[in-house]
């Protein structure tokens, strides 16, 4: 059989691993995969800096190599996809552990974090109602809202026509941390450098509504 273009030529498990999965950008579309982007757009928000050709061309390796399967308008991990867990994980821990510093400034996008975290938001403590969440960065003009209806969070970059409940404020590095686990919360809260404004029964119930990244427990561990 002859060699497989752009491959390594090596009779070996690894080296046929990462002829699909070294890819630019591959590892980073299973990790929105994993932690529940169904749709195009979801996994082109997520990863603004990658091209819609080149998304759909990864996504198209994926699927040709068996990791993703297109069901209608949505990608799903196949079961070879969702054994890509432990992995894209176990470089989450190892990244967090020995690559993880301060973060750089090109690193710090403020709409890249707010759809992150519109979408692991738990309402439940919160009244069953619409529920406005706004945004306010001190060192960035740019607004957000996140608005909780009958169909579920929305991220709003323009101010929506409803009351809002709760005002977040901070700056961008700081909730960058906080979401990752690199600063606690209510430490930020002490210190000033979060504030949470709102009607005090909603405020006090920010800290569980505000649920972190799926790999800030690597990042808090190694704190």
């Amino acid at each position: 059989m002859p060699q497989r273009e752009g491959g390594y030529g090596q009779y070996c498990p690894i080296s046929r691993a990462v002829e699909v999965l070294g890819e630019r950008w591959t590892m980073l579309i299973i990790r929105d995969l994993l932690v529940g982007a169904t749709r195009f757009n979801e996994l082109a928000r997520g990863n603004p800096r990658i091209s819609r050709t080149l998304l759909s061309k990864r996504l198209q390796q994926l699927e040709l190599a068996g990791i993703v399967e297109r069901v209608d308008s949505e990608y799903h991990l196949t079961p070879a996809g969702q054994d890509l867990h432990p992995i894209v994980f176990g470089l989450g821990e190892w990244g967090a552990k020995w690559q993880f510093g301060d973060p750089r400034e090109d690193e710090l996008d403020p709409e890249v974090l707010m759809w992150w975290v519109h979408g692991q938001l738990d309402f439940d403590p919160l009244p069953d109602r619409r529920i406005v969440l706004e945004f306010v960065f001190r060192d960035d003009r740019r607004r957000f809202w996140i608005v909780r209806d009958e169909m579920g969070p929305s991220l709003c970059m323009a101010q929506p026509d409803f009351d809002i409940d709760v005002v977040i404020r901070s700056d961008l590095r700081t909730l960058y941390r906080v979401w990752l686990g690199h600063l606690d919360l209510a430490a930020m809260q002490r210190a000033g450098r979060v504030e949470l404004l709102g009607a005090p029964a909603l405020v006090r119930a920010m800290p569980d509504v505000l649920l972190l990244s799926p790999v800030a427990p690597l990042v808090a561990a190694t704190r």
